[in-house]
This record gives C-alpha cells, structure tokens and sequence, in this order.
C-alpha cells in the first residue's frame, strides 16, 4: 500500500496530520531557499559596503555610494539614522555620543529584525513535527490494532502492514523536522556573524559623528 493509499483510507485526524506536516515541509523550504538566498547576498555585500564606506570624503556622500553595493539596506539604516533630525524631549538629554548610541541601537534592532525573518517559525518546525508525525503513527496504529482485532484474525502479516504503514507519519515527521533544524544552526551562525560585523560598524561610527572632548574638561580649567 502506498502513502497516496494510506492517506486516502485514514480519517479525519490522520489527513489533517499528513495536510499539517505538508503544510510545515513547504514552509520552511521556502523559508531556507530564501533566507539562503537573503544572507548570502548581506554576507557578500556586507565587506563591500563597508568598504565603500571608508572611502567616500563625508557622510552625504557614503549615503550615495554606499546604496551601490548595500542591496540587502543593512548599513544604510545605521547611515542614514546618524542624520536625522534633532531629537527633542528626553531623547536630546546627554551627549551627542549617547544620542548616537540610541539612534544606531534603534536602527541595528530593525535591521537585525530582518535578518531574523523566519528563525522563529523554523525552530518551531523542528521542535514539533517530529510530535506531529508520532500523534499520527499513535493513532494511525490504534485504528491498526482496532481493525485487526474487530476481523478475529491475527497474524504477522496482518500486523506488520498496518503498523509499518502507520510509522509513516513518524518518518516523515523527521524528514520535515530534520531540515528545519539544520536550516536553524546553520543561519543562527550566519547572521551572528554578521550582526557582529554591524555592530562593529555602528560602534566606529559613533566614534567618527562624536565631537572630541576637550583636554582639560567642559568648564576649560
């Protein structure tokens, strides 16, 4: 009996465990292909960018050069949050390298939200299809044992068939969680990598943007 078979003679619960593991499989590939596509490019554009960066003459013009290369917009936000209008209220109190340090925090923190896209909804994956294939074995094998002792008749044969078909469920449980868990570590990696670059990034640029403190204090004694 093939899986399409299988399928087609379960109830309720056993489709809507099998249309529930399909519905988890097709996500996270998508979900990989694309984050794998996503930081491939912010992993290659990242150096280049910042790069650019340290060669152009005055923030105006980085801001123009480095849109080229930066076509994730991961350095540009931190840029472009540098010079923003004058904050007012308890946003203006301290010095300017605090008021840096708050805006580029802010910045990080959304750019750094896209790059996590997705990390919840594969953990989540990895974490409960492998229960969601074992509820549909537990059941798929209980209506197994229940047809087998409802004919009077019990033989190896009849129960080796039923209960492989049932386990099924639990294999392609594994195989819809294995890939999302690899996917996970594996880009977990990735964009630590590269949140460590921009931070790097926004801490030099604060330094740049603050204006030197003088030798001998505010008061000038």
């Amino acid at each position: 009996m093939s899986l399409q078979q299988l399928l087609s003679q379960g109830d309720a619960l056993t489709q809507a465990v099998a249309a529930a593991l399909l519905a988890m499989s097709v996500a996270s590939w998508v979900l990989i292909l694309w984050k794998a596509w996503l930081l491939r490019r912010a992993g290659a554009d990242l150096p280049r960018a910042t790069a650019a960066f340290w060669q152009s003459d005055s923030i105006a013009q980085a801001l123009q050069t480095v849109g080229a290369f930066d076509r994730e917009r991961l350095l540009l936000p931190l840029i472009a949050a540098t010079q923003g209008p004058v904050p007012a209220g308890l946003a203006a109190a301290g010095d300017r390298s605090q008021q840096l340090t708050r805006v580029l925090r802010d910045a990080l923190h959304r750019v750094l939200d896209k790059l996590q896209f997705g990390q919840v909804l594969l953990a989540t994956v990895g974490s409960t299809a492998p229960f969601v294939g074992l509820l549909g074995t537990v059941w798929g094998i209980y209506h197994a044992l229940t047809a087998i002792a409802a004919s009077g008749q019990i033989s190896v044969d009849k129960i080796a068939g039923p209960v492989g078909e049932a386990l099924v469920m639990t294999a392609a449980g594994l195989a819809v969680a294995i890939p999302a868990v690899l996917g996970y570590n594996i880009f977990g990696r990735w964009i630590g990598r590269i949140e460590a670059d921009l931070e790097g990034f926004a801490r030099d640029l604060r330094e740049i943007l603050t204006p030197p403190r003088s030798a001998f204090g505010e008061s000038g004694t």
